[in-house]
């Protein structure tokens, strides 16, 4: 049976979050991966501690969360994911959910992302990277670059990707169980109504 898999972009206002759009110059700058239509289950790199943007790493993230409150987003589907390859993402995940105190934040692979300069690091991933070496991982690559290179961007840009909400993420959920997403899966304008 084929299942979906959601990619989740976010701006949350943060002080990091400028600091990247400074540069980037992207609406959304923050990429994560869930397994449901919901957003129940949210995974990324990031902050561990809401007050502190330094210390990251891999995390579950909970859009109701103090962080997520003003953020804007964009939420995208890859449709009708084979078994074998959804079951290898899940596990992908789910090996760093178990070992979490193992991976940390890869802040010096922000700057080859700027500079296209693909700097390996071991253990150490920031949200994008992450999220595109979870499909590299399942034989499936959304991109023809390294998940190192990956860019918030480039999930925007994907054409496997069907994009389904844009808007404050707060509403998200209201969006999905309304009539107007009940009375046709896939709109036409996928953006949150009025």
């Amino acid at each position: 049976m084929r299942k979906n898999l959601y990619i989740l972009l976010t701006d949350t206002g943060s002080v990091m979050t400028r600091l990247i759009k400074l540069y980037t110059k992207d609406p959304f700058n923050h990429v994560s991966i869930s397994f449901d239509e919901e957003l129940k289950d949210v995974f990324s790199f990031g902050r561990k501690k809401y007050h502190n943007p330094i210390i990251g790493g891999f995390v579950r993230e909970n859009i109701q969360g103090q962080l997520f409150v003003n953020a804007e987003c964009a939420v995208y589907c890859l449709e009708n994911v084979d078994d074998e390859t959804y079951g290898k993402i899940r596990e992908y995940v789910s090996n760093f959910e178990s070992n979490k105190d193992r991976y940390r934040y890869n802040f010096i692979g922000l700057f080859g992302i700027m500079f296209n300069i693909n700097i390996p690091r071991y253990n150490a991933y920031f949200c994008s990277q992450f999220v595109a070496s979870a499909f590299e991982y399942s034989g499936n690559a959304l991109f023809e670059k390294p998940s190192n290179l990956a860019s918030a961007r480039d999930f925007e840009n994907c054409s496997k990707l069907t994009p389904l909400y844009v808007g404050k993420l707060k509403h998200y959920r209201d969006f999905i169980n309304s009539a107007y997403l009940r009375d046709s899966k896939y709109p036409l304008n996928r953006k949150s109504p009025a």
